[in-house]
């Protein structure tokens, strides 16, 4: 029974306009919260005061956004070194991003897909070591989406794998991305998904997406969840065990009372899950006293 509490977690990432009514109360559906460090590690005032009181209330998860780990140019270090200092000050021990790169010669304020060669794989697993030296934590990666995939010399399923067995790192497996790729480069997900190893997943992501066309999906943030990426979350949970799962929602935010509608349904596929599959995920979840 514990194992199971332990792994079915459900979170939301916390924006600013949630402040002032989650420092009042916080639902009990939401386990914990995310955040993009780059939104919060300057903030000061009401602002500050607010997240502060969370963060010592609540257990918090990182999720950057601008770390570029594939990026050709160096590491900026000074970044880094920054994101520790957050998460220090605010006892935050997962700190996750995404297998891409958002800069070159200059910031391109995109999440750009990564090629998919034997060299890059090595890129990232190097920079990988260099950001888990600095901030003394691991360097959770997740799959992300793309529309495009520029130099690969291998599928995006054999990426994926090479860099998590290469960097020795953990995965955050975001479900809704596979369902967009799936979509995208003509794919089976159910495949994907069962390939993915087990024992690297930390956490899960799920969200919801734009369709502009039938072969066309684009990855927003922005909308509810559809049936096709809750089917393919439940079977996640049958293929690899419930695991402390994270619901997005960027822009078009709804009402609290509306995003625990999809909180509570994450709660209730993880309940439903057979108990032969949930995974101790104690490990990834630590509730700051």
């Amino acid at each position: 029974m514990n194992d199971q509490k332990n792994a079915a977690q459900v979170g939301l990432g916390l924006r600013r306009e949630m402040l002032s009514e989650f420092c009042e109360s916080v639902p009990e559906a939401i386990n914990f919260f995310e955040v993009a460090p780059e939104n919060w590690m300057t903030l000061g005032g009401k602002f500050g005061r607010q997240f502060r009181e969370l963060t010592e209330q609540h257990t918090f998860y990182c999720h950057g956004l601008s770390l570029s780990i594939g990026s050709p140019e160096p590491l900026d270090l000074a970044f880094v070194k920054n994101i520790k200092t957050f998460m220090d000050l605010h006892q935050i021990q997962i700190y996750s991003e995404h297998l891409s790169y958002c800069s070159g010669q200059g910031h391109l304020y995109d999440l750009m897909p990564i090629p998919f060669t034997d060299a890059a794989v090595k890129h990232v697993a190097a920079r990988v070591k260099q950001v888990e030296d600095i901030l003394e934590r691991p360097l959770i990666l997740e799959n992300v989406s793309f529309y495009a995939a520029p130099g690969a010399r291998m599928s995006e399923l054999e990426f994926v794998n090479a860099v998590l067995q290469e960097a020795d790192c953990k995965l955050l497996l975001d479900v809704n991305n596979i369902y967009v790729n799936s979509i995208n480069h003509q794919y089976d997900a159910d495949t994907f998904l069962q390939a993915m190893p087990t024992e690297r997943i930390a956490y899960l992501h799920i969200a919801g997406h734009y369709k502009q066309a039938e072969d066309l999906l684009i990855d927003t943030h922005g909308a509810a969840i559809n049936d096709p990426v809750w089917a393919l979350l439940q079977r996640c949970y049958a293929l690899h065990g419930v695991k402390p799962t994270l619901l997005e929602r960027d822009f078009n935010v709804p009402t609290t009372a509306e995003l625990l509608l999809e909180l509570n349904q994450i709660h209730a596929y993880q309940a439903a899950a057979p108990s032969s599959h949930i995974q101790n995920s104690a490990h990834v979840v630590k509730r700051i006293a």
